[in-house]
């Protein structure tokens, strides 16, 4: 019994070690071996006159970095307008409005102290430096 079990290890380690040798073409023999490199090739293209089963989304664009006083891009569909009076955050070159982190935007217009009235998106998902606030991504502000 224990030459049985011995041997039935054996076979089992030797079929997972054969596994990892490399992918068998039709015929049972590997294709490659892990010494060889193949290159890369790109994904095929999809078929034009096929319809697509998923439809992407209109995608969403990044404002770039704003020029001091006007837009960076349109404000899009979730675009919000805030208005109120900027104030300073507790880490440098940290700006807020009403609960909110404005990102972007004409530094010039966004200083603490301004009444503003400022368009963008809230992405509250965002990664940020400052310690408060919804990041607010802002595409255009103007002293109101």
């Amino acid at each position: 019994m224990r030459t049985f079990r011995l041997a039935v290890t054996a076979l089992t380690v030797c079929v997972a070690l054969s596994a990892c040798g490399g992918e068998a073409a039709p015929g049972g023999t590997p294709t490659s071996t892990p010494t060889e490199t193949q290159p890369a090739t790109s994904p095929p293209a999809p078929d034009p006159t096929s319809s697509p089963s998923i439809v992407d989304p209109a995608p969403t664009t990044r404002p770039s970095s704003p020029k001091p006083g006007g837009p960076s891009t349109p404000p899009g569909v979730r675009a919000t307008t805030l208005t109120g009076t900027v104030q300073g955050g507790v880490e440098p070159n940290c700006v807020l409005l009403d609960g909110y982190l404005l990102l972007g935007g004409p530094r010039d217009v966004l200083t603490p102290g301004t009444r503003v009235e400022v368009t963008g998106r809230a992405e509250p998902g965002m990664m940020t430096t400052c310690q408060q606030g919804t990041p607010f991504v802002v595409s255009n502000a103007n002293r109101s």
